[in-house]
């Protein structure tokens, strides 16, 4: 589908949160605007067409796609051109609110293009959810009758006083059987969104929800950098007790690809000195060494364990003198042949490069020597912190204690509750705190420990952190019915959509890679 190689649209707020912040501001008011969205924006939508768009001049349909072989058209006058046109012009005045206008032959080209494809894209895909609804709905044979019909044309045409208006009569009899024939499509559609979104969600279940808001509760932290605090004699400690990792040795390499047959060629040729080392480095060799020699430079210990995956081959290069060579050594579907430069050297824990070296290696591969650390510093404020309580442990630690909640225990942000992400922590933990909604270990942690008991240590990301549960409310009960009304007005009716619409979208009946892009690069116009 063109779908995947669409130009992304700028990020924008996510629907769920949109849903949750404008319920929260004003319940009463937004109960089923969803679904009232919805309508509006699958089902027609009137006026003008095509006035400011990018598709230039006049011209015959364009075919984008097709959905179970009827294609996805672009007209003037169709739903596709309209809501092409109308989200092109949304753009257009939110750039214009700005003091810019991206009709200007100055304005980014590029910047332009991304407008218009995401106008074309926006409008492509309500053309889909248009014609599979009218093509589900011609399958079931479900037909509105002649007299609803003409009732609801009629109403379209009634002025204020409940008479049919002047323009109705001056139509032609061909525009007013367009208008039947859609208007006859409409309601059709129609009921088929009322059906799909009249979704019964049971009292019980509504109910259920809602009761996971509650119980809530409040918490201080503490956090420990793990990244910036660790101590430099730890490092060295860890470097000491695994010296081997960091002798370095200066080798030279020959790599052959084409089988092992040539690479032990190559090898008896260097060994009876009929090629020299270097001109079969830069003959023979296929990796970036060659133009050099082989030479690959020193190489620590430690690196070498990709250079040579093998512990047993690793330990005989290593043990090899001065300007000897090594045996061919299979790495992956290659072949190599090592020479010593220079001998394996123990390391010097006073030479700056090597110990910066060895912190890198410590967070990278070594990481639970960190986190471990970081643990028993933890403890100790727990202990601290049992005998003297939290705050006069943070201030004998020198810790910053923050405070959030209420919290229910929300899993993932679910946002038709409090979430981790909406308490304004600061600091360098903050962000990792938010990253918490998935960690199934502070869940536990926060809601089974005792109120003001500190909990065990949780590591994650960069920092070690300390939780104590401070109070625990239940959620009262307008708040509980706000949410059990959110979720039957707002939530599932918000979900059904996103889901029927993922559904169509990506069904195996729509086909448009031959179209999509070769129709918009032929007539947009930037």
């Amino acid at each position: 589908m063109a779908k995947k190689n669409k130009i992304a649209p700028a990020e924008k707020e996510s629907a769920g949160t949109a849903i949750s912040r404008k319920f929260k501001q004003s319940p009463g008011l937004y109960i089923g605007s969803v679904v009232v969205l919805v309508l509006i924006t699958i089902t027609f939508i009137g006026g003008d067409f095509l006035s400011g768009g990018g598709f230039g001049g006049s011209r015959g349909d364009l075919i984008f796609g097709y959905y179970d072989k009827v294609p996805i058209v672009m007209k003037e006058g169709n739903l596709f051109g309209q809501t092409y046109n109308q989200v092109y012009d949304n753009i257009r005045q939110q750039y214009q609110a700005q003091g810019i206008d991206i009709t200007d032959p100055s304005f980014s080209s590029d910047t332009r293009r991304q407008i218009h494809a995401s106008s074309v894209w926006q409008a492509y895909e309500q053309a889909v959810m248009h014609n599979v609804i009218l093509h589900l709905v011609n399958k079931s044979k479900y037909t509105p009758s002649e007299r609803t019909v003409d009732r609801a044309v009629a109403q379209q045409y009634m002025d204020h006083t409940g008479s049919l208006s002047p323009a109705y009569y001056r139509m032609t009899e061909s525009a007013r059987s367009a208008q039947w024939r859609q208007s006859q499509e409409e309601l059709a559609k129609m009921m088929f969104i009322r059906d799909y979104f009249a979704l019964l969600v049971p009292e019980a279940e509504a109910r259920f929800i809602a009761n996971m808001a509650s119980p809530e509760r409040s918490f201080d932290v503490v956090s420990f950098n793990i990244i910036e605090e660790f101590p430099e004699s730890e490092y060295l400690a860890y470097a000491r007790e695994n010296a081997e990792l960091f002798y370095s040795i200066h080798l030279s390499r020959i790599t052959i690809s084409s089988s092992e047959r040539e690479a032990r060629r190559v090898l008896a040729s260097i060994r009876n000195e009929t090629i020299t080392f270097e001109e079969a480095a830069r003959v023979h060799s296929q990796d970036g060494n060659a133009v050099r020699g082989g030479d690959m430079g020193s190489r620590y210990f430690f690196e070498l364990n990709w250079e040579i995956p093998n512990a047993e081959d690793r330990d005989a290069v290593f043990k090899i003198g001065r300007g000897e060579v090594s045996d061919v050594i299979p790495i992956g579907d290659v072949w190599a042949i090592f020479r010593v430069e220079q001998e394996a050297t123990p390391p010097n824990f006073f030479d700056n490069v090597l110990m910066e070296r060895v912190r890198s290696y410590v967070r990278s591969v070594a990481r639970g020597r960190m986190d471990n650390w970081a643990i028993e510093r933890a403890n100790d404020f727990i202990r601290d912190a049992r005998v003297s309580g939290f705050d006069n442990a943070a201030r004998l630690h020198n810790l910053e204690k923050q405070s959030f909640g209420p919290l229910p225990l929300n899993y993932s942000s679910v946002e038709l509750f409090s979430t981790l992400e909406t308490f304004g922590l600061t600091g360098s933990a903050a962000n990792e705190i938010s990253g918490l909604s998935r960690n199934e270990r502070f869940w536990s942690l926060a809601f089974s420990a005792p109120l003001n008991t500190p909990t065990e240590p949780l590591i994650q990301g960069g920092h070690a952190f300390v939780f104590i549960p401070t109070q625990q409310t239940a959620s009262n009960e307008l708040e509980l019915e706000n949410i059990a009304m959110m979720y039957t007005n707002s939530w599932v009716p918000y979900l059904a959509e996103k889901i029927i619409k993922e559904y169509f979208l990506n069904s195996d009946k729509i086909t448009d890679d031959n179209f999509f892009w070769d129709a918009f690069y032929r007539n947009i116009r930037w």
